[in-house]
């Protein structure tokens, strides 16, 4: 079973059966209301900050373990903080807004 949605109208879904079409669900509380695209854009790109974010905690956490296990020094968590921090600070590529397929004109 196939479920395709358009994410600007959450209110229907559209199922699939192997290839054939079999249906629509439509929510009718969502019935009538869309999200604008600019709205999906910052939520994609928030939730993409705060996975930066987690990732770079973790990072740190797994070095400082790592220093931990070869034996060095105890690494205080805060000279790991600016490598942490520098990871989240990184530049998105710039990428079309709309994508492309080969069989698009």
């Amino acid at each position: 079973m196939i479920i395709r949605y358009d994410p600007r109208a959450m209110a229907e879904v559209r199922v699939f059966l192997g290839d054939q079409f079999l249906c629509r669900a439509i929510n009718p509380e969502l019935a009538g209301e869309t999200i604008a695209l600019k709205d999906i854009i910052r939520a994609r790109n928030q939730r993409r900050r705060q996975l930066r974010t987690t990732l770079a905690d973790r990072q740190a956490t797994i070095e400082a373990l790592l220093a931990l296990r070869r034996g060095s020094e105890l690494v205080p968590a805060e000279t790991l903080l600016p490598e942490a921090e520098a990871l989240t600070q990184m530049p998105v590529p710039a990428r079309l807004r709309l994508k492309r397929y080969f069989n698009d004109e």
